[in-house]
């Protein structure tokens, strides 16, 4: 089933906000300090990056189930994005209508 599984916020400086944001939305700060969890179930992860732009990260639980998504998500006016992906990517970076990107993520993998 495709989720959002993360928001990705551009931050200036990821340990202020990841105290303002762990604070402001009642979330754990995990092993790594960047990813801020719900206490409790049925929330999206928060991660906080200095790099990258706001983006969603949506999560699938397969390649088969990614695959399937992606074929959805550009049948509704999704279109592919040329990115330099590292070995064994997770991912798919695909943009919205509007060019608004997001990444399908394969958890699994």
């Amino acid at each position: 089933m495709l989720r959002i599984g993360a928001v990705v916020l551009n931050v200036a400086d990821t340990d202020r906000a990841g105290s303002f944001w762990s604070e402001a939305l009642r979330f754990d700060r995990g092993d790594n300090p960047d990813f801020l969890l719900p206490r409790e179930g049925g929330a999206c992860r928060l991660h906080l990056d200095s790099t990258d732009r706001t983006h969603l990260d949506l999560w699938t639980d397969s390649e088969g189930e990614q695959r399937a998504a992606i074929e959805r998500l550009v049948s509704l006016g999704a279109t592919r994005v040329e990115w330099d992906y590292p070995d064994n990517a997770d991912f798919v970076v695909l943009a919205d209508p509007t060019g608004t990107l997001f990444c399908v993520i394969n958890i699994d993998a």
